[in-house]
């Protein structure tokens, strides 16, 4: 029989009752959009694996930059995206003062001064191999790659980012990029740490967009084994202790365990990256008419706050940001 005490459905039984009671609040306060500039295009170029998502010319980069904030986003994630003929084995473009990364954000910081600009570090996007480091034989090169991580993260500290955010997995490379910065008179400039970052099948999307696919082998002997848990909790305490000022769990939807463990961890930022694999499927089904995909997307997000994260990376960050909006 009904224990007529317990009734937790007069907590659900309106709209103003359920806001009052509930628990965890998706905010696009907390979201960052990732997007992706290209050298040598002439006009933003959709990307057909990811619906909605553009290789930007810095151009138009600024104009859709000016959308996300104008729909309350606050932060934007860079990646660059460069012809074949400038890549090199070491990605040496990547860390050009005039590089197409820093003349984004010049041009983000005069076209919008409240945007918060980011930029990812890594060699992956220009490298003529695609892999995140110097290789030698066929093997990743730990060091040298850290030194070139931080001449990469230098030149987007000038061209004046305000957080730079290494993607890569070498050891010690937060502590390499924090002393190189600190050194260089940019110790205001914050390190997102993708700390714990798995070699997932989540991003291939992401690698047609960056054009970033290895030309051999995988990234399974840097990025992290899907199967480790307790291995994470290392890369995070390392990554502090090296001075990361945010950590990041990455992918996310399948890592919800691991969000919450380093949120357990650490009183420091936890950013959550909501991949390109998590953002294609649920345009694919919404495409199809199964799923409403603005609803999903916010579904999907807040099971990331829930889990512990404290800001989303994610490509629904405008049409989420809007749709929150307009409920």
């Amino acid at each position: 029989m009904l224990d007529l005490w317990q009734r937790p459905r007069r907590l659900r039984a309106t709209p103003n009752v359920r806001r009052l009671v509930r628990e965890t609040t998706l905010s696009s306060d907390h979201f960052i959009y990732p997007m992706f500039v290209a050298d040598g295009i002439e006009d933003p170029r959709e990307i057909p694996s990811m619906p909605g998502q553009y290789r930007h010319t810095v151009s138009s980069l600024v104009d859709r930059a000016g959308e996300a904030l104008e729909a309350g986003v606050p932060a934007v994630l860079l990646f660059g995206v460069v012809p074949a003929d400038r890549k090199d084995a070491v990605g040496t473009i990547g860390a050009a003062d005039d590089g197409i990364v820093a003349q984004a954000v010049r041009a983000l910081r005069a076209a919008h001064p409240d945007l918060v600009v980011m930029t990812d570090v890594c060699l992956c996007e220009y490298t003529d191999h695609g892999h995140c480091g110097h290789i030698e034989g066929g093997a990743i090169l730990n060091d040298p790659s850290t030194a070139s991580l931080a001449d990469q993260a230098l030149a987007h500290a000038r061209a004046g980012a305000h957080w730079v955010a290494p993607s890569d997995m070498m050891d010690g490379r937060v502590g390499v990029i924090r002393a190189r910065l600190d050194a260089e008179g940019f110790s205001d400039v914050a390190l997102m740490a993708y700390s714990a970052k798995y070699a997932s099948a989540f991003y291939g999307p992401f690698r047609d967009a960056a054009d970033s696919t290895p030309t051999f082998g995988d990234r399974s002997t840097y990025q992290m084994d899907p199967a480790n848990l307790r291995e994470a909790m290392r890369e995070v305490e390392l990554d502090i202790a090296e001075g990361a000022d945010v950590v990041m769990v990455k992918p996310a939807l399948a890592y919800l365990d691991v969000i919450g463990a380093v949120r357990t961890a650490t009183d420091l930022p936890v950013a959550a990256y909501n991949v390109s694999g998590e953002y294609s499927m649920v345009h694919a089904a919404a495409a199809n008419g199964w799923v409403d995909g603005d609803r999903i997307a916010a579904e999907i997000l807040l099971a990331m706050v829930r889990a512990g994260a404290d800001i989303l990376i994610t490509y629904h960050a405008v049409d989420v940001a809007r749709w929150l909006r307009s409920r």
